[in-house]
């Protein structure tokens, strides 16, 4: 994997600290595995409504996944 982005990087810690796949958080999100692989990685972003659904699924605010 490479270096990704800070954002990226956060998602992965918080998905590996709740123990969860990236399978499980793309089904959390309706997306395909390798959507979801692409917001760890920093290919791409998640829309607001997937950044909503993310901040639910680890109980944070939308702004903490930028500071």
């Amino acid at each position: 994997m490479g270096k990704g982005t800070k954002f990226g990087n956060e998602l992965r810690r918080l998905r590996i600290s709740c123990g969860l796949t990236q399978q499980a958080v793309a089904d959390a999100l309706h997306v395909n595995r390798a959507t979801y692989t692409y917001y760890e990685t920093g290919k791409t972003t998640p829309s607001v409504e997937d950044l909503y659904l993310l901040s639910q699924l680890y109980g944070r605010a939308m702004e903490e996944f930028f500071q």
